[in-house]
């Protein structure tokens, strides 16, 4: 029978600390989640497929993935005013007086800044946000409002980067920056995310783009203005307008006088989703599956290497070999790579699906026999993986094949990071903080992965029929999966 491992411990709010001001205290008590969902959206849900084409018309995704994406930079102007609505209700300068009484903290929520002589200030209160201070930090003092992840609390904004991040099968996160007139909040910079859209919701903002000095950069860097050149792109977005460029690419944004303030919305992904990540992660599975059947990879060191200060030609020379023999056994091997954290990460952190309620969360339907055809639900939001088994010993590792899902993540942390943990957690040991990393999911036993491949794949099927000897392992598979919440008779 499948094994099901324990779920990450949910992160309650954190107490309100002395009294709202009394501007903050006329929002009223009932607006405790924001939800400026649109009623008719321009943009078409009905998979992640249509959801990425209708958001970049009338451009096609085969379009944009050939000439732009990790390529150069793509603007969309349109100034449909349908459009333009619709990327208003998404967030809105109005919009921070309600969401000030929900507890917001600087730092964690949000950030106020601006880019002064090349130099980036943070003009950050302590603690809790109040809307009067922001306010005026904002108008007297031309700061830029960066805000955190509006997804946690904008609903239309969870449904968009929900299907992102089916799409891209990678974490979407999201900033909203508001700008005042004649002012600008960050010094040029570069970033390492895919900058995936921005939307530009209010107002104007005036773009300068220059060439990368790192291209598909890792890392966030900040260039100075005399290193940079001149703007390949000078552009200004005006409400419905969407710009995209890759990352690495340097830029800066500034609120045109004239213009009484600016909001956009940056959506990014791709961070840590290059080939050069995705060898890191699966090459410890490939070695030590190797070091299992080849004999040269289990003789020992020569004596006193670790100690020597030069490793010498021989060393080099033998791992060259040992790289080349692995590539050799792996180009004729049948057997798949081993993701070790990359889908895990994925998997724990990504957003729920969309309205997700409890009741979907239970099993769904009869209970499943062997005479039913069964179908996955939440495919979308599901990985499978093969890992050490819960059951190892100290004499031998073993493998399981594990069926992770994201059914129980909360949108409310998503993209937070260890940040939004509880002061009163902090001090916890270190076996509780590894139990709340646990991903939810079952695992199996690794001769269960053709058949888990074969429900996975999205196909109808008969129970009896699934790859597997034993009736009871049949049953086991689908019951597990049933009790999941993860399978339906269909």
């Amino acid at each position: 029978m499948p094994r099901k491992s324990r779920s990450a411990p949910i992160c309650p709010e954190k107490k309100k600390k002395g009294e709202e001001e009394e501007e903050d205290l006329e929002v009223a008590a009932k607006h405790r989640k924001i939800d400026s969902t649109s009623s008719t959206s321009p943009l078409c849900f009905d998979s992640p497929s249509s959801l990425f084409q209708s958001l970049i018309s009338p451009m096609t995704a085969d379009e944009f993935f050939r000439d732009y994406w990790e390529k150069k930079p793509l603007l969309l102007q349109r100034s449909e005013p349908e459009l333009s609505s619709y990327y208003q209700s998404l967030f809105q300068l109005s919009d921070l007086k309600q969401l000030c009484v929900q507890g917001l903290e600087y730092g964690r929520d949000l950030n106020v800044v601006r880019c002064v002589d090349g130099i980036k200030l943070v003009m950050n209160n302590e603690g809790r946000v109040k809307y009067t201070q922001l306010r005026k930090n904002f108008i007297q003092k031309k700061a830029t409002i960066q805000f955190h992840q509006p997804q946690r609390f904008k609903d239309e904004l969870w449904r968009i980067q929900e299907r992102l991040e089916c799409f891209f099968g990678s974490l979407v996160g999201s900033n909203v920056y508001i700008t005042p007139e004649g002012s600008q909040g960050l010094p040029p910079h570069y970033d390492d995310v895919e900058v995936v859209f921005i939307l530009q919701l209010e107002g104007q903002k005036h773009w300068r783009l220059y060439e990368p000095s790192v291209s598909l950069a890792r890392e966030y860097g900040t260039e100075p203005e005399e290193r940079i050149g001149k703007p390949t792109h000078d552009i200004t977005l005006k409400a419905g307008d969407l710009l995209y460029f890759p990352r690495g690419t340097i830029h800066q944004a500034d609120t045109p006088a004239g213009v009484e303030h600016s909001t956009h919305l940056s959506l990014s992904t791709y961070q840590i989703m290059s080939w050069g990540d995705f060898v890191l992660d699966v090459f410890p599975g490939l070695m030590l599956d190797s070091m299992r059947n080849d004999l040269s990879l289990r003789q020992g060191l020569p004596r006193n290497l670790l100690t020597s200060a030069h490793m010498g030609p021989d060393v080099k020379k033998q791992v060259c070999t040992i790289l080349r023999s692995l590539a050799e056994q792996l180009e004729q091997d049948e057997q798949d790579l081993r993701s070790t954290e990359m889908k895990k990460d994925f998997i724990s952190n990504r957003l729920p699906p969309y309205h997700l309620q409890e009741e979907n969360l239970r099993p769904a339907g009869k209970l499943p026999t062997l005479e039913d055809s069964v179908c996955v639900r939440f495919r979308e939001h599901i990985v499978l993986t093969v890992g050490p088994s819960p059951d190892n010993t100290d004499e031998a590792m073993k493998l399981a094949a594990f069926v992770l899902h994201s059914l129980g993540n909360k949108r409310e942390t998503h993209m937070m990071g260890s940040q939004n943990l509880q002061e009163d957690e902090e001090d916890e040991d270190e076996e509780d903080e590894d139990e709340g990393k646990t991903v939810q999911g079952l695992d199996f036993p690794v001769s269960h992965l053709p058949a888990l491949r074969q429900l996975l794949s999205g196909e109808r099927l008969c129970v009896a029929d699934l790859p597997l000897q034993q009736d009871a392992d049949k049953l086991g598979l689908v019951l597990g999966l049933w009790t999941e919440g993860l399978l339906q008779v269909c």
